[in-house]
């Protein structure tokens, strides 16, 4: 069983106190789906320092409106192997394969900046789409596979509050990357894919339309899970401050649990907004946490994700 920590759109919200935070609870892996902030180079270098097995793909925040592409360059050097966008990164210890999307994507199915097109020439969407099946492809068959993008795949639903529904206009739509959805399903035809992790659309939503589902498994025994908790600092009603991890339990039959997790700053874990769990006999007491009130916060308290499927 791997113990998985994913870190939603940080948004320049990592610090020292994320590292001592996981450094208690001691994950397997750290997922980071990017949005790190508005191109600086200051959570890159943080990353690196980490003493635990990290794979990251950037988003499109972090070109930092910088069309010549030079602060996404500049973040790229800084990670170095790290970032796995349109390749593979296996982690060993723990044993597992994650190959990453289209770098910088802004979703809306496909489309490069004027950043990204500068760092990585043009890439049209069947390119991409085999980019990322090539990387996935030549994965340890042995090793469980995670896809980790900034956007997810289209498919997911077309609804504001859908994982990567539209939510800043009037009129929803799928806002899901076309390419990665089509990679998914070439390699799936190949081998399983238990876990797609992403971000960018933020839990709550906006013109207040409520929150975003953040899970979904479909009937092929893949998991979505959005962990785009934004802001990902805060604190609860009682002034304590929390840190947000998304958190898999996966096995060897896939994801066999997942959830929204809020830490306090000496790793314990304070709240747990339960998604999805596989074996509900099978969740120890020491792994169940206060229940996360859904009523309504401030902008410095933890959002109220939705529940999709509870234990």
């Amino acid at each position: 069983m791997l113990q998985i920590a994913i870190a939603g759109d940080l948004h320049d919200q990592w610090d020292h106190s994320d590292h001592a935070v996981l450094e208690d609870i001691r994950p397997d892996a750290l997922l980071v789906v990017g949005d790190l902030s508005d191109g600086r180079t200051r959570i890159p270098g943080l990353l690196r320092q980490l003493r635990l097995p990290l794979a990251c793909v950037l988003g499109n925040h972090d070109t930092g409106r910088d069309s010549s592409g030079g602060r996404l360059r500049h973040q790229l050097d800084l990670l170095g192997d790290l970032h796995c966008g349109w390749s593979l990164r296996t982690l060993t210890p723990p044993g597992l394969a994650v190959v990453g999307g289209r770098p910088a994507t802004a979703g809306g199915g496909h489309h490069l900046s004027q950043a990204a097109t500068a760092v990585f020439g043009p890439v049209d969407l069947e390119d991409s789409a085999r980019r990322i099946e090539r990387a996935a492809l030549a994965a340890d068959p042995a090793l469980p596979l995670v896809l980790l993008a900034h956007c997810g795949p289209t498919g997911l639903g077309s609804e504001a509050r859908d994982p990567c529904g539209r939510d800043w206009k009037r009129q929803p739509c799928d806002w899901g990357d076309h390419d990665l959805a089509l990679a998914l399903e070439r390699i799936r035809a190949r081998r399983p894919v238990p876990l797609v992790v992403f971000g960018h659309m933020h839990h709550t939503l906006r013109r207040q339309q409520g929150e975003r589902i953040t899970f979904l498994r479909d009937r092929r025994g893949t998991a979505y899970l959005n962990a785009a908790c934004v802001p990902r600092h805060g604190e609860d009603v009682h002034g304590r401050p929390l840190r947000h991890f998304s958190w898999i339990h996966l096995g060897q039959e896939g994801v066999e649990r997942a959830s929204h997790r809020w830490y306090g700053l000496g790793g314990e874990l304070l709240y747990e907004e339960l998604l999805w769990c596989a074996a509900p006999q099978q969740v120890p007491p020491s792994l169940r946490a206060e229940v996360l009130d859904c009523s309504p916060q401030s902008s410095s308290s933890i959002p109220s994700p939705p529940v999709l499927e509870r234990c």
